[in-house]
């Protein structure tokens, strides 16, 4: 396990002090993670399921290839935005935040992003895949909320990817267009039934948990 440092500790309790306000119409907090997948299709047709039997599925496969689902997730209103891409770039990133926002709050002056430290996920790439005063107006929209290092559990879109591993790609996808398809349907049945997540991890719970941690960082000043 990576060591925890002040950094993180920061980190940790930015998100989970974010997670305990209530809700803020004018300031939504969304989630973002994305999710490499791999696509592969059957090389022998699957035999369906019968009457007391399950489906029958060879074991050779093809490979054609990765695609990538990103996703968003509004923790105040149960809503989730997908895509799926065949990469994932800095430019990519951009444009699903920009289409993710006006999808999930379009009339929010501020949303606050809770996401990771990939590479990708930066300021900059809004001046990378937008001209500048686009940028420079979504750049001031956003307000950005990074999870330690090591630490994409505290991502509540980790959990939404959870659900959708279980429930969309436990089986084999072959191309980019199903796994598209497959992911928007699953995506707006869960948006129909406004699926919330219940956050019950806080700051007190971390600082009890985590004690020796706290401890080894305050001795070090």
């Amino acid at each position: 396990m990576r060591a925890i440092d002040g950094e993180y500790l920061a980190k940790l309790e930015d998100i989970l002090e974010l997670y305990a306000q209530p809700r803020d119409p004018d300031a939504p907090r969304i989630c973002l993670d994305e999710r490499p997948c791999q696509l592969l299709d059957d090389v022998i047709a699957p035999l369906p399921p019968k009457p007391g039997k399950v489906a029958k599925q060879d074991y050779e496969y093809e490979r054609n290839g990765t695609a990538c689902v990103l996703l968003a997730y509004n923790l105040d209103t149960g809503q989730r935005y997908t895509d799926v891409l065949p990469q994932r770039t800095k430019v990519d990133y951009a444009h699903v935040v920009a289409v993710a926002i006006e999808h999930l709050c379009p009339t929010a002056q501020r949303v606050r992003l809770i996401q990771d430290n990939l590479n990708t996920h930066t300021a900059g790439a809004f001046y990378q895949a937008f001209d500048a005063p686009t940028a420079r107006r979504l750049v001031q929209r956003l307000e950005f909320h990074y999870t330690p290092k090591h630490a994409s559990w505290l991502n509540m879109a980790e959990i939404e990817f959870s659900a959708l591993a279980r429930q969309c790609l436990d089986r084999r996808i072959g191309s980019i267009e199903r796994l598209a398809q497959e992911v928007a349907a699953w995506t707006a049945e869960r948006n129909a039934r406004r699926v919330t997540i219940h956050w019950s991890f806080t700051v007190p719970e971390a600082r009890d948990k985590l004690q020796r941690h706290y401890q080894h960082v305050f001795a070090k000043d």
